[in-house]
């Protein structure tokens, strides 16, 4: 039974990600906005602390998610590791920012992937990298089963060919995580992750895209054209199994999923604690014992974010806590992800709306967290995948009963 009361020791680490999304995240924040593609050199004084993080087990979302559930109780068996750790420390640096956030040294998404898919020793040699992960392609975009990048095996060396857009930390990181398959004529079964060390021969930088939000994140396009990688450099088994299909990369969107939802979560609280202060500015009081229908309309409106936002933060816990206790929890990372990227851009776009004019200004950051918010309902799976998703294991379904 899930214990929603958090352990000493993860608040210890939530509250240090939390001074730093206070002091270092907030304050630049609408800086970077204004500064698409200028690098934050605010970010070279976390390295250090977010190699300690991920030396003691809890970094925001580096290699170890899923890989360290140590912490035990006698009592009740329950884990409490990388995964609830990531998810609780994620929520809060993006309180601060979630571009910023997305750009922290050696906690990009990719990591999540080796975590999820490595060999013990691929974990030793990868383990404290910065990986970005490079899985959505010209021609197409949630269907990842897609995958028109082919990796050839020559030798000792894997050569990787293709296009992959819209990479998170795609030139800042080291390594990037690329989704490659093996054999066209097998289909997804033969769709593999490989780690490629960003100054691998043939892998370049084609161009940053220009976003809606989180500017402070480089987002790239990538180009490899006969990159070369060794061979050992394929996360997992290189057999190409048709009965698993390609689940042990799959396995990667358990991680990342809760992850993300933690970023609408944290950025969500964020707007909701800033029309707070506004409609208390205002004379709007916000009452939990009288009855919302008896209350001023924008605090009724403000209560029923509330409660959304806190079914969001309980279904990301449950999904990070069974991740950490070794239990199958597609359908709850879906399930968190799909309510979480939802609640997020509700949240901060009402928030906007109740805030009127001052909201809809630069004065305040809420126009600033709504753009920020809707990646966070679109990548690591479109809130209509997640949806999807979810459907199938209720009902059942295999991908191609319930498309």
């Amino acid at each position: 039974m899930i214990n929603l009361e958090l352990p000493k020791k993860l608040k210890a680490s939530a509250n240090q990600a939390h001074q730093v999304a206070a002091q270092i995240f907030r304050p630049v924040s609408r800086k970077y906005d204004l500064a698409e593609h200028e690098y934050p050199v605010e970010l070279d004084t976390m390295a250090a602390m977010v190699e300690g993080l991920n030396d003691s087990g809890q970094g925001a979302a580096g290699a170890t998610l899923g890989r360290d559930s140590k912490s035990t109780t006698a009592e009740s068996g329950n884990a409490n590791g990388g995964n609830m750790a990531g998810l609780l420390n994620v929520l809060e640096t993006s309180w601060g920012d979630v571009g910023l956030t997305l750009s922290i040294p050696y906690q990009g998404l990719g990591n999540s992937a080796i975590a999820a898919v490595a060999t013990d020793e691929q974990l030793e040699r990868f383990g404290k990298v910065w990986a970005s992960m490079a899985i959505t392609e010209p021609g197409f975009g949630s269907d990842s089963a897609a995958v028109t990048t082919t990796a050839v095996l020559d030798g000792e060396e894997w050569v990787l060919n293709g296009e992959k857009i819209f990479v998170t930390a795609g030139e800042r990181s080291t390594h990037v995580v690329v989704w490659a398959t093996v054999d066209k004529s097998k289909g997804r079964a033969a769709i593999k992750s490989f780690v490629v060390p960003r100054d691998a021969p043939g892998l370049s930088v084609a161009r940053l895209e220009h976003k809606l939000g989180i500017k402070a994140s480089d987002t790239a396009v990538l180009v490899l054209q006969d990159c070369r990688i060794p061979k050992d450099n394929i996360l997992g088994s290189p057999e190409v199994e048709a009965e698993k299909g390609f689940a042990g990369v799959m396995q990667t969107f358990d991680n990342t999923r809760p992850i993300v939802a933690g970023m609408a979560i944290g950025l969500g609280r964020a707007a909701l604690e800033e029309l707070r202060a506004i409609l208390a500015d205002a004379g709007v009081e916000i009452s939990y014992d009288v009855p919302a229908y008896n209350q001023h309309a924008a605090a009724a409106e403000f209560l029923a974010l509330e409660a959304d936002w806190e079914a969001a933060y309980l279904l990301a816990l449950r999904a990070a806590w069974m991740a950490d206790n070794k239990k199958p929890n597609s359908l709850e990372a879906s399930i968190s992800k799909a309510k979480a990227g939802r609640t997020g851009t509700a949240v901060s776009l009402k928030a906007v709306e109740l805030a009127g004019t001052y909201g809809y200004s630069e004065r305040p950051l809420l126009e600033k967290w709504a753009r920020d918010s809707k990646i966070l309902d679109i990548f690591e799976g479109t809130q209509q995948i997640q949806q999807l998703i979810v459907a199938r294991r209720v009902l059942g379904k295999t991908s191609s009963e319930l498309k």
